[in-house]
């Protein structure tokens, strides 16, 4: 799971590359809503979880362990949730993990005797799922072009990974629903679009509206030059839905996942106070008929 937060990501082997420049050592960037098309998202992003994986995955490795399935924030767990289906039917299905980071949640996936590959467009990320190991495949590439044959998979998943960072999700529906096999099922999780009308603060400041929900403009931060250099892109619920159809998936569920009150933590700008509130992720059941 890669999340990060609607107004910026200030919301899991030995190193065997040179030492990472962190943003922080860097000049600061800008941020700013403006346009930003799908190859200018996909460099800036592949660059900014290149730098920040190492930082993410100390700071969020321990509640996403090394072999849970949580679909977001909240903790909401594929073992409870089931959104893939019952547990004991996962076994011999193959399983495309999408935006894996270090793929956790492939190697649950393999403890139910499923088959998965973990994708991501971090080399980064997939070194630290290299790093945690598991014995199966790991593919960098991007989710909008899929590096596989019609018909590969069973069964495809992405907590988080891909869909709140691209600039045209049909494009990457459409190739997701290309890999799957008659019958196969894709559960994505976002951050749910009500968030991006209030600030990205885990405390009270971030319980009033400070922007319309309807606007779409991309998050982004960008160099002094200019470049960006992160990029999240908003749509809103009714979007997220056209865009399931779009693409000629069949939408079964819609998954707003309440608090639990046993998550103590936050994530960003993810917390107990704005959890019990207002959703933080919307999960998406759709079916290739």
């Amino acid at each position: 799971m890669t999340a990060t937060g609607p107004v910026g990501p200030k919301s899991p082997q030995t190193n065997t590359r040179e030492p990472i420049i962190q943003e922080s050592e860097a000049s600061e960037p800008e941020a700013t809503r403006r346009d930003a098309g799908v190859t200018e998202s996909s460099r800036a992003n592949r660059g900014w979880w290149d730098r920040n994986a190492d930082e993410y995955q100390v700071e969020h490795g321990t509640f996403l362990g090394d072999d849970r399935f949580v679909w977001g924030p909240e903790g909401l767990d594929e073992v409870e949730a089931e959104l893939l289906g019952p547990a004991e039917e996962l076994a011999g299905r193959d399983v495309l993990e999408i935006g894996a980071g270090a793929a956790q949640c492939s190697r649950w996936l393999v403890a139910h005797g499923a088959r998965p590959v973990a994708l991501d467009l971090s080399h980064r990320q997939l070194q630290h799922a290299l790093r945690i190991g598991g014995g199966f495949p790991l593919v960098q590439a991007d989710a909008g072009a899929l590096p596989f044959a019609d018909g590969s998979f069973d069964l495809a998943c992405s907590a988080y990974g891909a869909l709140p960072f691209v600039a045209d999700p049909v494009l990457v529906l459409r190739e997701v629903r290309r890999v799957l096999r008659p019958g196969g099922r894709f559960v994505f999780s976002v951050t749910h679009p009500i968030r991006w009308a209030f600030p990205d603060e885990p405390g009270p400041e971030g319980l009033t509206v400070s922007g319309s929900y309807f606007d779409r403009t991309p998050y982004v931060e960008q160099d002094e030059d200019g470049r960006a250099v992160y990029v999240e892109h908003h749509r809103t619920i009714g979007d997220r839905v056209r865009d399931v159809v779009a693409a000629g998936f069949r939408l079964v569920d819609l998954v707003e996942p309440q608090w639990p009150v046993w998550n103590t933590s936050e994530w960003g700008g993810w917390s107990p106070l704005r959890g019990n509130l207002i959703p933080g992720s919307a999960i998406f059941v759709c079916v290739r008929d």
